[in-house]
């Protein structure tokens, strides 16, 4: 939920009218206030798993879209050499380096697109991880982000991050995203420059597809805490993305 500390309505709307990076360089001081950071519930469940999935510390983690470093100390618990935040937004990068410049293993933040990581990331990493951050991303894009991932990964290294199940379509929440979905096409047909953000625009079959063309095998994990759907799925899965 939104705090006295967070945003105004006008902040907010002035935010929705800008790009995607000069509309987080806006946010980033109130980020943090804001119902868009990723709960600690979630960063919890994923740690977690990814404890009993790998039980020992690996060498170096990415972050990537770290926005303002929730998931910075997930990273520094679970690796043992270096730790690098990316995000396209100055101003996050900037919250997120004043929050963790003490952190052990240290940590180095990197502005960048996701689609386009820089070349000297290339076979650095054995962790990456992201939150919240895939509806920014259109499906056509999809294969270009993940084939950055994999060549940022070390061989063996894995891509982790979590998935919900599809909504219900008698839900509220269903109405909620599909509504909101639908004012973001209208509010990129008629006004520039677009901003991209979409909330059913990454569906696990697609996504595993997209993953597996990049040269990753893909398995996933159940996340016990969010429980299960009537049919007995999971309502949140945590996708491990092996690089082969």
């Amino acid at each position: 939920m939104f705090t006295s500390e967070g945003p105004t309505v006008r902040e907010l709307a002035v935010q929705a009218l800008s790009s995607v990076e000069r509309g987080y360089d806006l946010l980033a001081p109130k980020f943090d206030h804001t119902p868009f950071r990723t709960p600690d519930r979630m960063l919890d469940a994923v740690e977690e798993a990814l404890a009993q999935y790998l039980p020992g510390p690996v060498g170096a983690g990415l972050d990537l879209c770290c926005g303002t470093g929730a998931a910075i100390p997930l990273l520094t618990r679970r690796c043992r050499d270096r730790v690098t935040g990316v995000d396209l937004s100055a101003g996050m990068l900037a919250q997120a380096a004043a929050a963790h410049r003490a952190a052990t293993p240290p940590v180095d933040f990197i502005q960048s697109d996701a689609r386009t990581l820089p070349p000297a990331l290339s076979s650095s990493y054995d962790l990456t991880v992201s939150f919240g951050a895939f509806g920014h991303f259109l499906p056509a894009e999809r294969p270009a982000l993940f084939a950055g991932v994999h060549r940022a990964l070390r061989p063996g290294g894995i891509f982790a991050f979590p998935i919900g199940a599809p909504l219900p379509l008698t839900s509220a929440a269903w109405w909620l995203t599909a509504g909101f979905d639908t004012a973001m096409r209208v509010r990129n047909a008629v006004w520039r420059p677009p901003f991209v953000m979409y909330y059913r625009t990454f569906p696990l079959p697609g996504v595993r597809a997209d993953l597996t063309a990049a040269g990753f095998e893909v398995e996933t994990l159940p996340l016990p805490t969010f429980g299960h759907r009537h049919d007995g799925t999971p309502r949140w899965r945590l996708l491990l993305a092996h690089r082969r």
